[in-house]
Order: C-alpha cells, then structure tokens, then sequence
C-alpha cells in the first residue's frame, strides 16, 4: 500500500505521517524531498536545464521518475506500505507520481491536507519558519491549486487535530481494504 500525504507546508503533512507510521504495521515513510535534495547536490545549477533553474527540485526533470523508482525499489526490497508526505501542487507532476504509484501498487490512497492561509500561516510561524521563507511563499500557490480540484481525497484541516485526521485516514484505507 503507498498513502500519500499532500499538502502545503504547515497543514500537518510530516506530523500525519509520523502517527501513521505508528499505527500501520509494516510500514516505513519515504520522502520524496530527499530526492530533491540528492539531485540539488549533485547537479550543479550550471548543469540544469534552463526550466529546470527555478530554485524548485520539482522542477528538475529526474526528480518525478526518481520519486516514482526509489518508491518502486523501497517496496520491492524492504516490501512495506510507504507512507509518502509532500508538497505537490503541480498537477502535471503530481498526476505522473499518483500515476507511477498505481501502476506499482494499486492500493494507493492519495490525501491532500487544505488549511485557510491563516492557519497555514500560524502553524509554520509555530514550528519556527521566518515570515516570507520558502514555505510562506508556497502557500498562496499550493491553495490556489488545491481549490482548482484533481488533488481528491480532500481533507480540511483546520478544526482537526492530528489524530483526527490520522484516525480519518485510517478509515479510509481500513474501508477500501475490506
């Protein structure tokens, strides 16, 4: 089974999948971050395409296969459910993932986390970001393309604690695995 957890940054993504992971016998989390991060230090931005310069790993053209391959060798070789936390709001790229994910195990769930800019900008000042970092910057776009539709099963956040919302995916994947 892959559970993905998507989201902007401070809806709870992290924090979901941590309780998942306690709770789901034989499991383990992937982040597809890491990928962006082996790829942002291993090609030097002189390397990049020039679509692929945005300062954003998503936009790096390996980082969507590699995400969809690493996630393919995590299950084949340690054979647990990945639960899979991230931000995705492009939904070409997204769709290539959910897609990849399917073809490797149907059982695939995919939960977006929505949350008003307010909360999303309460939560990460809570967590320590800076006011206008990376993560507030996202915001506005990650809502804007959430609203737009195509990123279902929606789940809003902001009157729900974290084990609301993990209890509710739990049904979720409980009811379709019955």
């Amino acid at each position: 089974m892959i559970i993905m957890i998507n989201g902007a940054f401070g809806t709870g993504k992290t924090t979901v999948a941590a309780q998942l992971h306690s709770l789901l016998p034989g499991s383990m989390i992937y982040d597809p971050e890491q990928v962006g991060y082996m790829l942002r230090e291993m090609i030097p931005s002189s390397m990049q395409l020039p679509y692929e310069q945005t300062g954003d790993f998503q936009d790096m053209d390996l980082w969507k296969l590699l995400v969809v391959q690493v996630a393919a060798h995590l299950q084949q070789q340690y054979r647990r459910h990945l639960i899979v936390p991230m931000t995705i709001c492009n939904r070409e790229k997204f769709e290539f993932i959910h897609h990849g994910f399917i073809q490797l195990d149907p059982d695939t769930y995919h939960f977006c986390l929505l949350a008003s800019r307010a909360v999303i900008h309460q939560r990460l000042r809570k967590r320590g970001e800076v006011e206008g970092n990376w993560c507030f910057q996202q915001t506005d776009r990650c809502l804007k393309a959430y609203h737009a539709g195509g990123f279902d099963e929606y789940i809003q956040t902001d009157q729900l604690n974290i084990m609301d919302i993990v209890q509710y995916i739990m049904s979720r994947i409980t009811t379709r695995n019955t």
